[in-house]
């Protein structure tokens, strides 16, 4: 396994991480293990989730999963850089009782606090803020996180599907108030398949040191040879994936995709997360296996090497938006 530092801090992370969705919704605690274990024994240490993972009724599952998986011992928490979440509402119904989801200083002390109870530790290593939230100034996020940190519940914060214009606000706010590091991490939609975040959002990281995270590598399922797939008698495509391939333009530019990488011997899947970890910025996409074989894909991708003209053809084939702002003003 690679390693790299997260932003501009000196936590060392795997150059995948460990993504936790599918753990209950899709995969049994058994086998979530089972992967959690194959994972750290292939040398990641980076590890996602969210309070809300679990879903519906189950909503806070993944965690406990993982906290689990944690209480087993054999240094498994030791080893692990912990990421989880904040901002959902973990209402089973979905009916929030007030102040029981977003941001404010009294959901945030209560959402870690039950984070950390369900994962079985006495502190999170990146506390993400899953969204944005309009309604609570940064100044009151701020507060919040410099008493977890003093009080050693957490040690960083993260952002997702964070806007540029946030991440900016967020860590100048950090930096006028003083006490904090700010953001170090933006967890976000990023895949060949989906570039927008090259425009604003990844310029913003790199601009105030955070970490990128991509997640949905695969762009659900789309860039994992599907038409392939389907065409060979294998799972058929679902959801995000589905709903693409239905577009014939859409079809068209995955079937040049496929062609691509046969014409270069490379496996689609691999080849789409090979690329994410060529991008500027970026820390290590989010795989969420659902079984053993799909994490040993994953882990092939870290030593493969894509050739400049794979990686132009790429391109030509999922052009990117352009540098901003020229990609829009000029």
């Amino acid at each position: 396994m690679k390693y790299t530092q997260l932003g501009r801090t000196g936590l060392k992370v795997s150059r995948l991480v460990l993504g936790t969705m599918n753990f209950g919704p899709q995969t049994d605690e058994a086998d979530s293990h089972a992967i959690m274990d194959a994972a750290l024994g292939a040398g990641i240490n980076f590890f996602d989730t969210a309070n809300v993972y679990g879903w519906g009724e189950n909503k806070g599952r993944t965690e406990s999963i993982i906290g689990n998986w944690f209480a087993k011992g054999g240094d498994r928490r030791d080893k692990v850089v912990l990421a989880t979440k904040v901002y959902g509402n973990m209402a089973a119904d979905g009916d929030a009782w007030p102040n029981h989801d977003k941001l404010s200083a009294l959901n945030i002390r209560r959402a870690v606090d039950a984070s950390l109870k369900r994962l079985q530790t006495d502190h999170i290593d990146l506390y993400q803020f899953h969204h944005i939230d309009r309604a609570t100034s940064f100044e009151e996020i701020w507060q919040a996180v410099d008493v977890l940190v003093q009080q050693g519940k957490i040690l960083y914060a993260g952002s997702s599907n964070f806007p540029g214009y946030k991440i900016a606000q967020a860590n100048e706010t950090a930096d006028r108030r003083g006490g904090t590091i700010g953001l170090v991490s933006e967890q976000c939609l990023y895949n060949l398949a989906e570039r927008r975040a090259e425009m604003e959002v990844i310029p913003a990281a790199q601009e105030y040191g955070l970490g990128v995270i991509p997640w949905s590598p695969l762009h659900g399922g789309l860039l994992g040879g599907v038409i392939k797939k389907q065409a060979e008698g294998g799972r058929r495509a679902s959801g995000r994936a589905a709903d693409a391939l239905a577009d014939t333009g859409t079809r068209a530019q995955i079937q040049a995709y496929e062609d691509l990488l046969e014409k270069h011997g490379v496996e689609p899947g691999e080849a789409a997360l090979a690329w994410l970890l060529t991008r500027p910025g970026v820390t290590g996409p989010i795989v969420g296996p659902r079984t053993a074989q799909q994490l040993d894909s994953a882990l092939r991708a870290v030593e493969l090497e894509l050739g400049e003209e794979l990686l132009s053809g790429l391109d030509e084939v999922f052009p990117g938006p352009g540098p901003s702002p020229e990609a829009f003003a000029w």
